[in-house]
């Protein structure tokens, strides 16, 4: 396989094979598949359970339903991410003598296929309904996502910090809960207020803190860091500092909205 400028193939985690590549090939057309299939799911199950769902718009009962496959993926990859990075046995210090930049498995390469799979689902609806699913913040957000998770998956490097930085998906299950709580004028409900809490500790812990200890552990293994081909090390260096400093306006953002929130409720007592 010839690999694009700058990849460089190891002999631990070469991704070159044609097994290999069909592999990635399905498991990106399962997370597609997935993502489809939630999404239908989640019309069916929300017209069942939710009477305002049928008072709902198109565009509206659009966006409910991609919400739905949105947190599907985000359960998905929050567990698979801290599976393969502390209870398995790849990325621990003692368990291989590779960098641990050079680490892969099967289980890898399949979590960062299926959520590839996923980014592309919500990349294409949001471009297509655009911008009625988000703005260009969101086509940002998930452009550098699939730029590393590409990059991550055919060069088999830099895996441990790509899932690092898809954990913090584990935030999106109390972002789209607000969106759904609001669509179904519940914005005055405790499951509101406490889920805007929720969401203020969580953004804080996962996509603050988290990235503060993804940094921390680059610096500490940056060693390892340098041995990634050029164009993987060089998004080493700048796609996480991109997506921590959007993290840290849209934290701003949740900030302002809890306070509002908190003192409405406080108001009304």
């Amino acid at each position: 396989m010839n690999f694009p400028l700058g990849f460089t193939s190891n002999t631990t985690s070469s991704y070159a094979t044609p097994t290999k590549e069909f592999a990635c090939l399905f498991s990106v057309l399962a997370g597609i598949l997935i993502c489809k299939i939630v999404y239908e799911v989640t019309g069916v199950v929300s017209l069942s359970l939710f009477k305002g769902y049928a008072k709902l718009s198109s565009l509206q009962k659009l966006e409910w339903n991609n919400r739905g496959f949105s947190t599907f993926h985000a359960f998905f990859v929050a567990v698979a991410s801290i599976y393969i990075l502390f209870l398995s046995d790849l990325f621990k210090d003692t368990s291989q003598d590779d960098p641990i930049t050079y680490r892969t498995s099967t289980l890898s390469n399949t979590a960062l296929g299926i959520s590839l799979g996923y980014f592309l689902s919500d990349l294409a609806m949001i471009l297509w309904n655009f911008p009625a699913l988000g703005g260009m913040e969101y086509v940002l957000h998930h452009g550098l996502s699939m730029f590393s998770i590409i990059q991550s998956i055919v060069s088999g490097q830099a895996q441990f910090y790509i899932l690092m930085v898809l954990f913090t998906e584990a935030t999106t299950p109390s972002v789209n809960l607000r969106w759904y709580l609001d669509v179904a004028g519940q914005k005055k409900s405790k499951l509101y207020t406490c889920n805007g809490i929720a969401l203020f500790l969580g953004w804080l812990g996962a996509r603050i803190l988290w990235f503060v200890f993804f940094f921390y552990h680059m610096f500490n293994h940056f060693d390892q860091v340098q041995k990634i081909y050029p164009l993987g090390f060089y998004s080493m260096l700048t796609v996480p500092p991109v997506l921590a400093m959007m993290n840290v306006f849209w934290f701003w953002k949740i900030t302002k909205g809890m306070i509002k929130t908190l003192t409405k409720a406080r108001h009304s007592v």
